[in-house]
């Protein structure tokens, strides 16, 4: 018996529509501080990060621990990348034996945490003949990283 998950990727694709969204009308909606200085962080492509009220806090789809990090929708993912994130949610099956385990963040170009809070999760790369360079790496608080060159470089998912 095979079982179909179309309202799930139906969900799916619409949180990631209306994420995107979200962030084109924050980014359009907001002019800065008021000083001629725009709102917080800015990602290493010059680009503003997020948003914040004048309060300080975050008020955008862009979270504080992605604060100076490129940050990538769910739906702009690599579609295999998409797939690795429904077996996530899904709590598996994995199709490689390392899926889940701890990632130490040696690179510490994830927030700093403790040992034993971050999980990764390999993405297929087509034509590999091994795991590849692509991951998904999440934290305790369903965070979720996306690294296409081995850990070199990192993005945070909004999902």
């Amino acid at each position: 018996m095979m079982i179909h998950s179309r309202p799930r990727r139906a969900v799916a694709v619409l949180g990631a529509l209306l994420t995107g969204l979200l962030l084109v009308l924050t980014g359009c909606a907001t002019g800065g501080d008021g000083k001629g200085r725009p709102d917080g962080p800015r990602s290493p492509g010059g680009s503003v990060a997020g948003t914040r009220s004048p309060g300080g806090s975050a008020e955008s789809a862009v979270p504080d621990r992605a604060a100076g990090m490129p940050v990538v929708a769910v739906g702009e993912l690599p579609a295999q990348a998409r797939d690795t994130l429904r077996h996530i949610d899904a709590g598996g099956p994995f199709p490689y034996p390392k899926d889940g385990a701890v990632f130490g963040n040696h690179e510490r170009l994830l927030p700093p945490q403790p040992r034993g809070y971050y999980h990764e999760y390999t993405v297929r790369t087509p034509g590999s003949r091994d795991r590849g360079a692509r991951r998904l790496i999440t934290g305790d608080r369903h965070e979720t990283y996306y690294t296409d060159d081995h850990y070199r470089t990192f993005k945070a998912v909004l999902r």
